[in-house]
């Protein structure tokens, strides 16, 4: 389940950042650009604070994130 909630994060991630580069996005989403690089590519996993802190960086719901 683990890889499948990382999975759904990478595809929001890489949805999100469109044509922004890892670095325009990182500042907007509040992370550095290897940590962007790291979740996009499931090298690494989110916390739940720095997930809530997205979500409202972004301006996104969990539903958003990961579906129904």
């Amino acid at each position: 389940m683990e890889r499948d909630l990382d999975h759904k994060l990478a595809i929001f991630l890489k949805k999100a950042r469109g044509d922004m580069t890892y670095a325009q996005f990182a500042r907007k989403a509040g992370m550095t650009p290897s940590t962007l690089f790291r979740l996009e590519n499931m090298q690494q996993s989110i916390t739940l604070r720095r997930l809530e802190a997205l979500l409202i960086r972004l301006k996104c719901s969990p539903k958003t994130l990961f579906g129904d």
